[in-house]
């Protein structure tokens, strides 16, 4: 426990020097639904690229619907930042991979839900994914 608490101080402390900024050029479409179009990091001194992480807990348990896949993928994204002394606000790029368009609305209602204000860079991807019982997965940039 007391490795975790160190690493955790220490991610507290490289938190501190980075800073992110939301690129929003007017020279393209404006953001819609919670994120960048480009987000600046300066004085990062970690990165955490974040595998795609699926809607199946521990116990291998896959939900039928697609809220509780998105919430439960979303919860495995933030397992992996707290596991490396990270959070949400740290979140630089996120990339979702949905298996249908019909989603998309719940997806961007459940990222919000989950991400609050902070708006990283996001990608949105209709595409077939590796098990057909997930309809979504989720990647991600982080950095400190």
């Amino acid at each position: 426990m007391e490795c975790v608490a160190a690493t955790t101080r220490e991610a507290r402390a490289y938190s501190s020097a980075m800073k992110m900024k939301p690129v929003n050029s007017p020279s393209a479409p404006a953001p819609a639904g919670g994120y960048s179009q480009a987000v600046e990091v300066d004085g990062v001194k970690r990165l955490l690229f974040v595998s795609g992480q699926i809607p199946q807990s521990v116990a291998g348990d896959v939900p039928a619907d697609f809220p509780s896949q998105a919430r439960l993928a979303w919860r495995n994204v933030l397992a992996q930042l707290d596991a490396a002394g990270m959070a949400v606000a740290n979140l630089v790029k996120v990339t979702v991979f949905l298996s249908s368009r019909e989603f998309a609305l719940a997806n961007r209602e459940i990222r919000q839900e989950t991400l609050g204000s902070h708006s990283p860079a996001l990608t949105v991807i209709i595409a077939g994914i590796f098990d057909e019982q997930w309809l979504l997965e989720i990647e991600a940039v982080a950095a400190d």
